[in-house]
């Protein structure tokens, strides 16, 4: 009789909770509702009519608009508005936790209620989620795209978190969710989370070459940070950057990309924390915000920006002015109290990383040690800097460090300093990009000539200072020079790679300063300048010269092609300037190193130094009929088409429009091109 009592008191307590919820459930958010920590009440006539509100709010492509509290009761004439509703598709989106959310409401209440509509609703979100995601892997905020920055993959209030996180448990096959999709669908979500995934290691920003944390937006094309707001300026976030490594940090047996990911935003995390500040909040009588305030306080846990300026990490905030300050003091009433500028969720991260890292220490990173501490060295970012605060100090050390082959682009970055050394990308090495710290400033010299390598004939071919012949490679912000003088040929820059892309560089040297090879290799070179004397740019690759400066130190040849028979187009100059020192008055625009040579200038600026035939047969007559010198709509006083040689050519403008970068590097390649360009404006 006693047990009976209790179960009946125990069941009168739980009628009473419930009911009493029931009272509540209009007087509490949304996410309350769906976090009920009873299930049973799940099972409640309440939760029911919650229920079909939720699929009433559905629209027919599966997603949800957001900030609904779905549990306010429905007139008959709400119900049959949103049922006209259903084929819109406009504000649907994951922003505020929309949609993912609603499908764990239906998951919960389909555990208890196992009605077909709830699950229909549950895999229909699904669907949308799949189709939403970007090629890339990233999201948008809203689904059919909104115009604005809403297209921006958007990690912003975790959205593309939250996404990823239910695709995991559907991926895993874990009992989070009560409704089963098909295998067809989970191979689908596996395929887009790990799609989604490549996204979030591809976005992690780098700072001066080292991996940080992530941003709110990132550009959907370029991958680049990107406004939202006018007061969500491009910025590195403390807040969101937390959950995209929580995410990381779940995956069982993650790749090398991913540990690294985490090693270095965990880094970054314990760079960036702010010490001895704590936020003050104040409040009116209804328990409102009224005023936020940053006070001192030694004893204040670590606390993170919402938004850090790229390149030094400092908070900045901002009204809807979009102008930045460096208090939260500075800005408006309105936005200081009405967004959330500081946060602590890193402190997660760091709370779980001890443990993480002991079972996943360390994949592609090599441990230093640095000011008695343990750091995380990345094979795929290093710094080259003279005075030993990178990871190393000379090039070529990083290069014969670099991993052989590598699955992802090794970045080289090179501090300012005078670096007398030979350098070479080796065939092994593709995928290399050295960046300087400033073309004027971070120079690689080396002073080999002809007559010093003394090997015979073919001596010129090993005086470089650079020799490329890995593939795919980048160069950017360095002068690149031989310092032997007019001493015969001495060659500065040695391509001998295919797709080699080549910006704001300087090329110094005298005869022979850049050598372009190989037969099927394409090469392009963006606002460079490049010097010399005799037959300065010279060689049988494809190249193609964008808005570079060619300047001649006395009277010469510019060009010395030996574009190979049958290939279509072979040194292409666009936008260029062509200048002088004041002793060059006689130089040629090119001259054949062999017969089938190909040259061509459009929309280039002549200086009066060149001469006004232009172009010489090298004493090979057989040129006139083989090589290709040709010329358009350039200008300045060493543009004479009329006094040309005959056997070259003025092109006209339906020929000239075919020197394309499509054309001339050829379409992978100028895929290529073009978003490099787009990330170096």
């Amino acid at each position: 009789m006693g047990k009976l009592k209790i179960i009946k008191t125990f069941i009168f307590t739980i009628i009473v909770i419930t009911n009493a919820y029931s009272q509540q459930l209009f007087n509490i958010k949304w996410s309350s509702v769906i976090n009920n920590p009873d299930n049973t009440w799940f099972a409640t006539q309440n939760a029911k009519d919650v229920a079909e509100n939720v699929l009433l709010y559905q629209r027919n492509i599966g997603g949800w608009p957001k900030n609904i509290t779905m549990q306010i009761h429905l007139s008959e004439v709400e119900k049959q508005k949103l049922i006209a509703l259903k084929p819109d598709t406009k504000e649907i989106t994951t922003d505020n936790k929309a949609t993912t959310q609603e499908m764990l409401f239906l998951s919960k209440i389909y555990r208890q209620v196992p009605d077909e509509s709830y699950k229909k609703a549950f895999l229909s979100g699904l669907d949308y989620l799949l189709e939403a995601q970007y090629e890339n892997g990233g999201w948008p905020q809203f689904y059919p795209l909104k115009k604005g920055y809403y297209t921006h993959i958007t990690y912003n209030d975790d959205s593309m978190v939250n996404i990823l996180n239910v695709l995991k448990e559907i991926v895993d096959k874990t009992d989070y969710f009560s409704i089963k999709p098909s295998e067809e669908t989970v191979k689908r979500a596996k395929v887009a989370f790990d799609k989604g995934i490549d996204c979030i290691i591809k976005t992690q920003y780098k700072q001066n070459g080292v991996l940080t944390g992530w941003c709110a937006q990132h550009d959907e094309y370029t991958l680049a940070p990107a406004k939202a707001r006018a007061y969500e300026l491009p910025s590195l976030s403390g807040k969101e950057s937390a959950q995209i490594v929580l995410l990381l940090m779940s995956i069982e047996n993650p790749s090398k990309e991913i540990i690294n990911a985490v090693h270095f935003a965990v880094a970054w995390f314990d760079k960036a924390k702010i010490k001895g500040l704590r936020e003050e909040r104040f409040y009116d009588e209804k328990g409102k915000i009224n005023d936020k305030k940053m006070v001192s306080d030694a004893n204040a846990p670590d606390i993170w920006a919402r938004f850090m300026e790229l390149d030094s990490n400092t908070p900045f905030f901002c009204d809807r002015d979009g102008i930045k300050k460096g208090s939260l003091a500075e800005i408006g009433e309105e936005r200081r109290n009405g967004y959330s500028w500081y946060t602590n969720e890193p402190k997660e991260v760091l709370a779980k990383y001890e443990k993480w890292k002991e079972k996943h220490f360390i994949a592609d990173t090599k441990t230093v040690i640095k000011q008695n501490k343990i750091v995380v060295k990345d094979d795929f970012n290093v710094i080259v800097a003279q005075d030993g605060s990178g990871d190393y100090t000379s090039i070529q050390e990083a290069i014969n460090n670099s991993p052989a082959f590598p699955y992802r682009r090794v970045t080289i970055t090179v501090k300012n300093g005078i670096y007398n050394e030979k350098v070479k990308i080796h065939e092994w090495n593709p995928n290399i990009s050295l960046i300087g710290e400033s073309k004027e400033k971070t120079i690689i010299t080396y002073g080999d000539y002809f007559s010093k390598i003394n090997l015979g004939r073919n001596s010129t071919f090993y005086t470089y200072t650079v020799l490329v012949e890995g593939a795919d490679f980048v160069a950017q912000n360095l002068t690149i020079k031989n310092s032997s003088g007019q001493v015969g040929q001495a060659v500065a820059l040695a391509l001998n790679a295919n797709r080699v892309l080549i910006s704001n560089c300087i090329i110094l040297g005298n005869q022979d300063t850049l050598y372009a090879s190989g037969t099927n290799n394409k090469q392009y070179l963006k606002d460079c300048y490049i010097e010399g004397t005799v037959d300065f740019i010279f060689g049988q690759a494809t190249m193609l010269f964008e808005n570079c400066t060619l300047h001649s130190l006395k009277d010469s040849y510019i060009t010395a092609a030996s574009t190979p028979e049958g290939v279509k187009y072979g040194f292409v100059f666009k936008n260029c300037k062509l200048t002088a020192d004041a002793k060059a008055t006689e130089v040629y625009l090119g001259r054949p190193w062999r017969i089938y040579a190909k040259t061509v200038f459009i929309n280039c600026e002549m200086g009066k130094h060149i001469k006004p035939e232009g172009w010489n047969d090298w004493s090979k007559p057989e040129v006139v009929k083989t090589a290709f010198y040709a010329e358009y709509n350039c200008s300045g006083e060493g543009y004479r088409p009329e006094k040309r040689v005959l056997w070259s050519h003025q092109l006209k403008k339906a020929q000239a429009d075919k020197y394309t970068v499509e054309n001339i590097m050829g379409l992978d390649f100028s895929n290529i091109i073009k978003e490099w360009n787009l990330k170096l404006k």
